[in-house]
């Protein structure tokens, strides 16, 4: 723990400095460095902004240009669900906007590939040889992107015709890093549509949640707004940003990869914007399961991995502690046969297996966060947006 504490003591010295710096210059006297698409890894470049000596890489874009399909890579990440993937790829056909697809195949053995290739023979496919999760697949794909921008897009969700272009229209601006699109819960014949996702929350309990799941979609979320994170499910990002701050983690396998790189990319001074126009329906845990073992583990593994990589040394502290604790309760209410609620996430012993994962990673993730430089405070990030939008949207 102490390299930790070390760390964030850099940190803040480095952003006292930074900010020392940044104080005797003019708000807009900006270091840009032009960006060359095609070695994504060179780049070092960088807006400065006054206040917190935000960095962050600057694509020469011109948002007057025409876009073209060598503009915009969508990745479909699946794993044994051919028919779905199928209805999703047909989605994708009817975009209004050029893109190219790429489908990575997490080792399925139900004929996705064959599928792909003869149905949708203009998709590029990549192949795993074994199942690699979401967040492997992500990594694995953004190694062949070499577009300007990624879409993602979850394989049991549809994307209305307009998706790719709406989003693409707020990312003329030239701070966002991603736009997450309105996600839709299936409707029942005649029944208003409620909402998945309008993007991500940071709860104050640190964990990530949908904004706006089950409201009824409504004028409430009819406009753009800044939002702490991106879902997975839908979203288009700027590639050489998503790469200038580590790209996907493989090692989380499911869930939080999309929270955890919204920390890193809130962290580097990007904005994340949801766009209401960027209509994807999606069928809510058509290909995971909630209550599974491997969700509640995932999920709480990943949750307090995601902490000690971004956030403050003190809050991720204090985070796990709870979770200790909480642990030592349930276990004693079930020693002594007290009710508890019949969930994944309340059972003792799989609370003590996150905690030992969590245990056996925390060297390689201490040393990610060693490497992430965090341009905005991560104290500032933390109090910006732990707790902003619950129950005011």
């Amino acid at each position: 723990m102490s390299s930790l504490v070390a760390s964030d003591k850099e940190a803040r010295a480095k952003t006292r400095l930074g900010e020392q710096c940044l104080s005797s210059c003019h708000p807009w006297s900006l270091l840009v460095q032009s960006v060359s698409q095609a070695s994504p890894s060179s780049v070092r470049c960088v807006a400065a902004a006054p206040r917190w000596g935000r960095l962050h890489a600057v694509p020469d874009t011109d948002p007057q240009r025409e876009i073209s399909s060598a503009d915009v890579t969508v990745v479909v990440v699946s794993w044994q669900q051919r028919d779905l993937l199928r209805d999703c790829l047909r989605s994708l056909v009817g975009q209004t906007l050029p893109h190219r697809v790429l489908v990575v195949d997490n080792a399925s053995t139900d004929g996705t590939g064959d599928m792909v290739r003869t149905q949708f023979p203009r998709a590029q496919l990549l192949t795993l040889t074994r199942n690699a999760g979401f967040a492997g697949g992500m990594s694995a794909a953004l190694q062949q992107v070499n577009s300007r921008y990624v879409a993602l897009l979850n394989n049991d969700a549809q994307a209305d015709p307009h998706w790719l272009e709406a989003s693409l229209v707020q990312l003329v601006a030239k701070d966002v890093a991603a736009v997450t699109a309105k996600l839709l819960l299936p409707s029942v014949s005649g029944a208003p549509a409620r909402i998945n996702n309008t993007g991500v929350l940071l709860l104050r309990t640190g964990y990530g949640a949908d904004r706006g799941l089950g409201d009824l979609d409504d004028e409430r979320y009819e406009q753009p707004a800044d939002v702490f994170g991106f879902s997975g499910g839908a979203a288009v990002l700027r590639t050489l940003a998503v790469r200038a701050v580590g790209g996907f983690d493989p090692e989380y396998f499911l869930y939080y990869e999309d929270t955890d790189l919204s920390w890193r990319l809130r962290l580097a001074g990007w904005r994340i914007s949801y766009c209401p126009t960027a209509v994807v329906h999606h069928l809510h845990a058509a290909s995971s399961d909630p209550e599974s073992e491997l969700f509640a583990f995932h999920t709480e593994r990943n949750r307090l991995l995601t902490l000690y990589r971004n956030a403050p040394v003190g809050f991720a502290l204090s985070c796990t502690a709870r979770f200790i604790i909480t642990t030592g309760s349930l276990a004693l209410k079930h020693w002594l046969r007290r009710p508890v609620a019949p969930a994944q996430v309340f059972l003792p012993q799989l609370r003590i297996r996150v905690l030992v994962a969590l245990v056996r990673r925390l060297p390689k993730t201490v040393a990610k966060r060693i490497r992430t430089q965090a341009r905005v405070p991560r104290r500032i990030v933390l109090d910006q947006w732990r707790g902003a939008g619950q129950g005011q949207v």
